[in-house]
């Protein structure tokens, strides 16, 4: 199904349609294909997230990633964690694991993007930007961040 969807945001024609697509894939990456407690683990650590609990929220994280290091999400929740709490090389560790386990990660093609942004490191974000524009060509984001890095490295080589 997941396969069939990223075909579909491919080739959507407008940002409506791409959006709902999107949203069915975020549905399938945040949803454990089996066990029903990772899902639900997944999800209490989203929450703490988002009530700024990043230490609670990383354990949580962690724990999903020991009790099934195959699931790209928990590495992708885990990552954004740790770039909220400013520990992009640690992030980027992450980030590398929700690749090797799904290549079409959009979200961690782009957080690459601001991970490798705050390193410094312009041009491979901008390359995690190309790479996001690809998989998902009607997300906004990247070519504005694109633009953004271009020009900064424009001014830095001045």
């Amino acid at each position: 199904e997941i396969d069939k969807l990223f075909v579909q945001l491919k080739s959507a024609l407008n940002f409506e349609n791409s959006k709902k697509i999107e949203d069915k894939i975020w549905d399938l990456w945040t949803t454990h294909p089996t066990k029903n407690n990772l899902t639900k683990l997944l999800a209490d650590g989203s929450s703490a997230m988002m009530d700024n609990k990043l230490d609670a929220a990383y354990d949580k994280f962690t724990e999903v990633i020991e009790l099934d290091p195959n699931w790209a999400e928990a590495w992708n929740k885990r990552a954004t964690v740790l770039y909220l709490m400013g520990n992009y090389e640690l992030s980027q560790k992450d980030i590398d694991e929700v690749l090797r386990l799904e290549k079409r990660h959009f979200g961690a093609l782009s957080g690459q993007g601001m991970v490798q942004t705050e390193l410094k490191n312009y041009q491979k974000a901008i390359d995690s930007y190309i790479e996001a524009h690809k998989v998902y060509p009607s997300m906004k984001t990247p070519l504005l961040m694109i633009e953004k890095l271009q020009i900064l490295i424009q001014q830095e080589s001045i």
